[in-house]
């Protein structure tokens, strides 16, 4: 049963921000219902190279559960923005950090507490986010985050790989793969097959910037700066990040506990959803 079975799933408003580096962004907003949000926690959620799905069940739990997310759309993940207005990490890191001003996130705007969650690429920008600016997090999860290369468990180039090769590596069960990456959309359609591969072109131009030809930024040298607690949850069955790099973010960070979750890959958000929302409720609300 997942997390969200009891209750409707919660909608969210999308709005359309301009940081003070007049880059566009879209950024999804989840608010609890029934709850005055003034002072409540929020959550500065990134998405990875996939994307934002239209559902997104551990954004939805989180919800539930009462906290308030917050979730960008990084610029060329939507018809918005430019995807030449950034270049390297510390763009991702400065651009997610004006959204959450723009967004009134931060300390002394009247809001709660602001934690960080990220998965894969997002997972990466989120812990360059917080070694930038420590005192303005409360905590973080990541989420099989990139950003690191251990040369023993070489992560494969998903940039080389077609469509059809990623379930395979993504899911734990390739055919739930297929089904949620494809979205139900029929690709035996040429309009719909072109409209997604110039998506994914652009895509993967954008998130090339920090994770080719291999998704290292040297974050680890920057690890000790990341005093919040940080909770790492893992796919035991992920093949393009394996576990074993739990262990070397674990090893990086001053403060940081590992939950592997038993029948999901790297797409872990979307294989063991209620995993998911129960490992990183319990952190961000302890």
């Amino acid at each position: 049963m997942s997390a969200t079975d009891t209750a409707p799933a919660p909608a969210f408003e999308e709005v359309v921000i301009t940081t003070r580096r007049s880059v566009t962004a879209p950024v999804r907003v989840y608010e609890p219902a029934d709850v005055d949000t003034a002072g409540t926690a929020t959550v500065l959620a990134l998405h990875g190279a996939g994307g934002w799905l239209p559902g997104e069940p551990v954004l939805d739990g989180l919800v539930a559960a009462g906290l308030r997310v917050v979730a960008p759309v990084w610029p060329a993940w939507s018809e918005h923005g430019d995807e030449d207005c950034l270049s390297d990490m510390q763009d991702f890191a400065l651009h997610g950090w004006d959204v959450a001003t723009e967004m009134g996130l931060l300390s002394g705007s009247g809001s709660g507490e602001l934690h960080l969650m990220g998965h894969s690429m997002g997972g990466m920008i989120a812990a360059e986010m917080a070694a930038l600016a420590p005192q303005s997090v409360a905590r973080m999860a990541l989420l099989c985050p990139a950003g690191m290369w251990l040369g023993d468990h070489p992560i494969p180039d998903i940039f080389a790989m077609l469509p059809y090769q990623l379930a395979e590596v993504l899911f734990a069960d390739p055919n739930v793969g297929e089904e949620v990456l494809t979205g139900g959309a029929d690709f035996s359609d040429n309009e719909t097959l072109t409209r997604f591969m110039v998506a994914r072109a652009r895509q993967q131009g954008m998130a090339g910037k920090i994770l080719f030809p291999i998704p290292n930024r040297r974050f680890s040298e920057r690890a000790y700066r990341v005093t919040v607690p940080t909770l790492l949850v893992w796919g035991r069955q992920d093949r393009l990040i394996p576990p074993a790099y739990a262990d070397a973010w674990q090893a990086a960070l001053p403060d940081a506990t590992v939950e592997l979750v038993d029948g999901a890959g790297h797409m872990l958000p979307y294989e063991q959803p209620a995993a998911v929302v129960a490992a990183v409720t319990s952190h961000l609300t302890n």
